[in-house]
This record gives C-alpha cells, sequence and structure tokens, in this order.
C-alpha cells in the first residue's frame, strides 16, 4: 500500500499559484479586498479543492468576500488550470478559516488565566509542603503549639 502526498503538493500549488493572481490583482472584483489564503485542502481524488481564506472585517465584509470569491471562481479555475497538469482541475470551495478565531479565543481564556489565577477546587489536597506552617502564638509551650497556615512562611514563637 502506497500513501501518495499528491494531493497536499496540488493543494501547495493551487495555493501558491492563488495567492499569486490577487496580489497581482488579476481578480479585478472590488468585493474580494485584502484576504489571505490559509491552506488549501484537496481530496484524494483530487476532484474538490477547499480553499480557507481570513480577512481583517466585520461580518459584512466576511460576506461580500464570500460572495465576491464565488463570482470570480470559475476564472480563478480557468487561471489555474493552465499550470496545473492535471486531466481536471478541482472544483473550487471557499472556506471561512474558523481556526484562526479559535486561537484568537484560546488565547485570550490564556491571558485570562495568567491574569486571574484560579484558587485550588479542593484546598484540602494540596500537601502540607506547599503550605507554609507556623505555632500559634498562643499555644502553650509543653504541646508544640497549633499549627497554622500564614502567607509569610512559617514562623515560630
Amino acid at each position: 500500500m502506497s500513501t501518495s502526498f499528491r494531493p497536499d503538493r496540488v493543494g501547495d500549488q493551487i495555493r501558491q499559484e492563488l495567492s499569486e493572481l490577487l496580489v497581482r490583482g488579476e481578480v479585478h472584483d472590488p468585493g474580494i479586498g485584502f484576504i489571505t489564503l490559509t491552506r488549501v485542502s484537496v481530496t484524494s481524488d483530487l476532484q474538490i479543492a477547499r480553499i480557507y481564506y481570513t480577512q481583517i472585517g466585520d461580518a459584512n465584509a466576511r460576506k461580500a468576500t464570500a460572495r465576491a470569491l464565488d463570482r470570480a471562481t470559475p476564472y480563478l479555475r480557468r487561471r489555474i488550470g493552465g499550470g496545473l497538469r492535471l486531466r481536471r482541475v478541482p472544483e473550487f470551495e471557499f472556506r471561512w478559516d474558523e481556526s484562526v478565531e479559535h486561537q484568537a479565543r484560546i488565547e485570550e481564556l490564556i491571558q485570562e488565566l495568567h491574569a486571574h489565577p484560579l484558587e485550588p477546587l479542593h484546598p484540602e489536597l494540596v500537601s502540607e509542603a506547599e503550605v507554609p506552617v507556623a505555632t500559634a502564638p498562643d499555644a502553650a509551650p509543653d504541646d508544640g503549639g497549633t499549627p497554622v497556615a500564614t502567607p509569610d512562611g512559617p514562623e515560630h514563637d
């Protein structure tokens, strides 16, 4: 059984060619605006290329870009088809890449955790080595005193 990386190579080539077309301004649809192609996933039979992109802007700009990419798809397939050396150019499916938003949300949660550390859920499970122990000042000298946790560390009378 041989594993082929051809879909990955074709996807990389499609992404590179599409990026060059967009950078050179060969797509004259103002609705596309400034987009970033994040990745291209090609099915193993090379029939469908899912092109993931991101864009700076709000939901309205995102919808306008999606419509503009749908309008430009036939032109883009024709332009890229010449350089791919395939019998059939894959169908293009442009999809908004949500992974960037997910990464931003995870980063935000991590920053919140660092800014506001959580208290232990079960403080009784925290080991004694982690909690400083001190002797209460009113303890009788013969019994060794009563252990008391203090934030400053161990203190004895």
